[in-house]
């Protein structure tokens, strides 16, 4: 944007420039033919030498008094392309204040400020594009806020419940404490999930990320997480296909990217079929590296592929699963992926459901 201004202000000034000097040259032919022609009119007339118009004609028959008029003509020439360099300025003062308005006409402009025009009314349609995306998310955000605030009502309810009755049942079987004590730990761990929920809201609000890059063998790194999701796996009766095609060296930031690969399996996980198989593939291409997340699982609508990695946009809005997150992970991954300068893409169809990563390897 910036260099597209800087060339239409080189432009403007010539073309502003050339017009100026244009106008300089016509306005001195033309007073440079009324002079000589006044001059053979005025030779052709018999003049009295006492004559007050013979006297004053006689006073402009020479080169100070053309140049005299002539520098007259340029200053008034020079007034008016001023002024409409002056109204030029204003125009686009005025166009300016109109972009943080609410209205939604176009700006309009002169033909001679056409390009000016196109960039004001793309910023223009950008900014809306950005305050109703903000607007969107903090709406998101603060629907989720109130969401989990009201869930950690329901858990913590159980947890006391259950304990006051281990508590004051002083005649209570093992069987049956064993059992409240199964179902307040399971509450404790869902307030727990839903706390780390609020402080993740936190963190990506605060934090600016920074990369602190490092060289890794993304092999042992792959295997060694995908090995600390084995409960998770064998909770739902998963299994998880780990492939890659070469021993790979990359450089990236390690605890970043680890989060990445973190929210993937764990997503993957989430949304899986009972009894399928999670597929991971990591393939070394000649500029990049490319990573494969397959899983199976319902098909995700294009609609809400096209927001999956928006801000606290959660594919699952019911609040009573826990494969509900705060709907941050997907969007600290793009944005972790990005940093590297990498893309993340998500595909699904015939219940498959893919996550492309693409890394480069020189970073």
């Amino acid at each position: 944007m910036n260099n597209r201004l800087k060339n239409f202000k080189r432009r403007f000034s010539i073309r502003f420039f050339i017009n100026f000097i244009t106008a300089i040259g016509i306005y001195s032919i033309a007073l440079l033919a009324v002079y000589f022609a006044g001059r053979e009119i005025c030779s052709m007339i018999i003049w009295r030498s006492n004559s007050v118009l013979y006297r004053l004609l006689k006073l402009t028959d020479s080169v100070v008094f053309l140049i005299f008029i002539w520098s007259i003509g340029f200053i008034i020439l020079f007034i008016i392309y001023w002024v409409r360099v002056i109204g030029y300025l204003e125009k686009i003062i005025q166009a300016t204040e109109t972009i943080y308005t609410s209205k939604d006409e176009l700006i309009e402009l002169p033909a001679e400020l056409n390009e000016v025009e196109k960039q004001m009314n793309e910023i223009r349609f950008n900014l809306r594009k950005n305050e109703r995306a903000a607007r969107e998310a903090e709406q998101r955000k603060n629907d989720l806020v109130i969401y989990l605030a009201h869930d950690l009502k329901t858990p913590l309810t159980s947890v006391i419940g259950y304990l006051t009755l281990l508590r004051d049942e002083q005649q209570i079987s093992e069987e049956l404490r064993i059992k409240y004590l199964s179902i307040s730990l399971d509450k404790a761990e869902r307030l727990e999930d839903l706390i780390n929920e609020f402080f993740e809201i936190t963190r990506f609000n605060l934090t600016n990320l920074t990369l602190d890059i490092s060289r890794v063998n993304l092999n042992r790194m792959m295997e060694q997480i995908t090995y600390e999701f084995k409960p998770m796996l064998e909770e739902k009766d998963l299994k998880c296909s780990l492939k890659i095609t070469a021993d790979i060296n990359i450089r990236f930031d390690v605890n970043k990217m680890q989060r990445v690969f973190d929210n993937l399996i764990r997503n993957a996980i989430n949304y899986s079929f009972e009894h399928s198989t999670i597929e991971i593939s990591v393939t070394q291409l000649k500029d990049s590296v490319k990573l494969c997340f397959n899983n199976q699982g319902n098909t995700i609508s294009k609609e809400k592929l096209n927001r999956i990695f928006e801000q606290f946009y959660r594919l699952d809005t019911s609040r009573t699963t826990k494969t509900g997150g705060a709907g941050l992970g997907l969007a600290i991954a793009k944005e972790i992926i990005e940093l590297h300068k990498g893309t993340i893409s998500a595909f699904s169809e015939k219940e498959i459901t893919r996550f492309e990563v693409m890394i480069p390897n020189s970073l």
